[in-house]
C-alpha cells in the first residue's frame, strides 16, 4: 500500500494515463462495495473550510461518496467567521474552558452567521459542484433538542438532548446530502450555540452510522504533539481513555476525542480524526487501508 502523501500525489497528477485511473478506481471497488449505503458524518472545519483549494476538494470528496452510494451527512463549525462579525459588532468574544462564552448578543450573532451565512454557502458549493445539498439548523423540523450545557457563565451554551434521525433518514433516502450548523433551541424556543463536533457524534450516534470523521488542523492523536511521526494510527475506546487519563491528550483535542468515543459508545462502527489541509483526506481515509489519521474503534466489550 502507498504512504498517504504518494496516493493523494496519485489521485492529484493530471499526468495519469488512462489504464492508471482505471486501476486506482478498480482497487478501490472493495471499499465503495464495504461502505454503499451506509452512513458517514463528516465534522467539517479547520483549514479545509478557509483555504479555497481545500475547501473545492472536501466538497468534490463529499460528492463522489454520495455518487457512488454513501450517505454522507455534514456537519459545520464557523468559529473564525463569528469571531470576524462580532468584531464587526464591536462584541468582544470569550472562551472559557475552550468555548464560546455566549450572551444574548452573542447568540444572535452565531445563529445569523452559522445558520444564515456559513451554511448557505457549503449548500450552494455542493449544488454548483453537482450534488443536491439541502442546509439545516437543529431548528428545522426539531432535527436536534437542545439543553443548557449546565454552567451558568457561558450563557446560551447548550448540550444535545434529542436527535430526529426521520428527518434525515428520508433526506438521504432521496438522495440529498443534508448540511447541518450547530444551532438548536429548547422545548420553549430559546437558541443554543452547541460544540460542532459534539452535535456530529450526537447525530452520528442516533443513526448508528459507520463512520464519523472530524477533520481537524492536525495529523491526528499525537503521542507527541510537536512531532507528527508520533501519530497513533489506531486505538479503541479503552486506550483513548487512558491517553487523556496520562496527560497524553489534552487541551482541545480531549472534546473532540470524547465525542467520538461518546458515539462509538453508543454505536458507531468507527470514528476518525483527520488532518482536513491534506488533499483528498476523507478519500484517503475512506478507501486507503492505511488512512492519513487516527481510527477509534469500539473495545471489546463495546463491540459484544
Amino acid at each position: 500500500m502507498t504512504s498517504a502523501s504518494t496516493t493523494a500525489n496519485t489521485l492529484l497528477s493530471s499526468t495519469l494515463s488512462a489504464h492508471d485511473r482505471v486501476q486506482v478506481l478498480s482497487e478501490a471497488l472493495p471499499y465503495m462495495q464495504r461502505f454503499a449505503g451506509r452512513t458517514v458524518v463528516v465534522k467539517y472545519g479547520g483549514a479545509a473550510m478557509k483555504d479555497s483549494k481545500l475547501k473545492d476538494r472536501v466538497i468534490r470528496d463529499i460528492i463522489f461518496m454520495a455518487c457512488i452510494g454513501i450517505r454522507p451527512i455534514i456537519v459545520h463549525g464557523g468559529g473564525p467567521e463569528i469571531n470576524s462579525w462580532l468584531d464587526k459588532l464591536n462584541i468582544e468574544p470569550q472562551f472559557k474552558d475552550g468555548l464560546r462564552v455566549t450572551d444574548a448578543a452573542t447568540m444572535e450573532v452565531v445563529e445569523m452567521v452559522l445558520v444564515g451565512k456559513v451554511n448557505k454557502e457549503i449548500v450552494s458549493l455542493i449544488n454548483q459542484s453537482g450534488g443536491s445539498a439541502i442546509g439545516m439548523c437543529g431548528k428545522d423540523a426539531n432535527l436536534i433538542m437542545a439543553r443548557p450545557e449546565g454552567r451558568t457563565d457561558l450563557g446560551f451554551v447548550g448540550e444535545v438532548s434529542g436527535v430526529n434521525v426521520k428527518v434525515l433518514e428520508l433526506l438521504v433516502a432521496d438522495g440529498y446530502i443534508p448540511v447541518i450548523s450547530s444551532v438548536a433551541a429548547d422545548r420553549s424556543g430559546q437558541s443554543y450555540n452547541i460544540n460542532a463536533d459534539t452535535v456530529a457524534g450526537e447525530i452520528a450516534a442516533a443513526l448508528g452510522a459507520e463512520k464519523l470523521i472530524l477533520l481537524t488542523d492536525t495529523p491526528g492523536l499525537m503521542r507527541d504533539f510537536h512531532d507528527p511521526s508520533s501519530l497513533i494510527r489506531q486505538l479503541d475506546i479503552n486506550q483513548s481513555r487512558q491517553l487523556v487519563n496520562d496527560g497524553v491528550v489534552s487541551g482541545g483535542m480531549i472534546p473532540k476525542l470524547s465525542c467520538c468515543i461518546r458515539s462509538l459508545a453508543q454505536g458507531v462502527k468507527a470514528a476518525h480524526i483527520i488532518d482536513g489541509r491534506v488533499p483528498h483526506s476523507l478519500l484517503l481515509e475512506i478507501f486507503t487501508d492505511n488512512g492519513i489519521g487516527t481510527m477509534i474503534i469500539p473495545s471489546e466489550h463495546h463491540r459484544s
